[in-house]
């Protein structure tokens, strides 16, 4: 992805994004062939309430994620995985503190001390 797709996203005013997630959600719904009303009632939620999401109008979080886990899309959530990575130089520190050698057992380290 270059900058410029991320720049469309930052430009667009919040109304807009909802739009386009609205747009998103009937494109999928109506190529799985469901009404509004047979996606609301899978949905559990109202037909009123599924047309506001359509719309771009504001709805909970909760109901865009049941819409979603009917029409099989969860997997968009994806994006939101945290995917921890190490720097350069911590790697290389921890890589400094790993053991380089075994050092061969001598015949002293078999003896028990003294308790002197």
């Amino acid at each position: 992805m270059n900058d410029k797709s991320h720049t469309k996203w930052y430009a667009n005013s919040d109304q807009m994004l909802g739009k386009t997630i609205g747009t998103f959600i009937k494109h999928h719904r109506t190529a799985q062939q469901l009404t509004q009303s047979e996606l609301a009632n899978k949905a559990n939620i109202s037909r009123s309430t599924l047309s506001l999401l359509e719309r771009g109008e504001t709805v909970t979080l909760s109901t865009l994620l049941q819409v979603l886990r009917v029409l099989n899309l969860l997997h968009i959530m994806e994006v939101f995985t945290i995917n921890k990575t190490i720097s350069p130089i911590a790697l290389a520190k921890a890589e400094q503190k790993e053991r380089q050698r075994v050092r061969a057992k001598t015949k002293n380290q078999n003896k028990k001390d003294s308790e002197w």
